[in-house]
């Protein structure tokens, strides 16, 4: 007689596998973390500093409003002079930026000042423009405002005058008395004059 096969491992493994709640196999492929329409979690970063917007704008306008006076000028125009003139005329022990390597420290300063001065006065200009624009907002409603005004005054005051058309004025009323007094005066006279008459006639 044949030897009784001994039943698979690998094969009850496969076979024997409880379907899950869904229906379907259990998995440990295709996780959360692995799946590609499933959005991943914010990663905890390093954060910079916070800077308030608004205190930053203000102190780039006083920096760019500094560097349009004349003192900023002069200034610098004597810091400028006096570099030159120290690393040219003294002995060259003291000399700290010589005239042999062109003033290379000088300009290195110079064009840092120029790299932070140039975003500073452009971020001062962005603000002077929002806040034109805002002025020009108001302005424009205001003006939008007194014409609307304007134009409601004067459709009223046109009603008032076709209105008062149709009514009798302080002329027009003493005209017409006028001319009832005078119509009343003259009836007046006429009677006398036929009195004076019928006296006469019957004497």
């Amino acid at each position: 007689m044949p030897a009784d096969r001994r039943p698979d491992r690998k094969t009850d493994r496969r076979t024997d596998r409880k379907p899950d709640r869904r229906g379907g196999r259990r998995d440990r492929i295709g996780t959360r973390s692995d799946r590609l329409d499933s959005p991943l979690g914010r990663g905890r970063g390093l954060r910079g500093p916070s800077v308030d917007p608004e205190t930053f704008g203000r102190w780039s306008e006083r920096f760019a409003r500094f560097m349009g006076t004349a003192w900023f000028i002069v200034g610098m125009t004597v810091f400028v002079v006096g570099w030159l003139l120290w690393n040219t005329m003294a002995p060259p022990a003291w000399q700290f930026d010589p005239k042999t390597l062109n003033f290379t420290l000088l300009t290195l300063i110079l064009s840092l000042q120029a790299s932070y001065a140039a975003p500073l006065i452009l971020l001062a200009q962005n603000r002077q423009d929002d806040r034109d624009r805002v002025a020009f907002e108001h302005d424009r409603g205001q003006a939008e405002r007194g014409l609307a005004d304007t134009e409601y005054l004067t459709r009223e005051i046109a009603a008032l005058r076709i209105a008062m058309g149709d009514v009798a004025t302080r002329d027009f009323v003493r005209s017409e008395l006028r001319s009832l007094l005078e119509e009343m005066a003259q009836q007046q006279s006429e009677d006398k004059s036929q009195q004076r008459d019928t006296s006469s006639g019957s004497s």
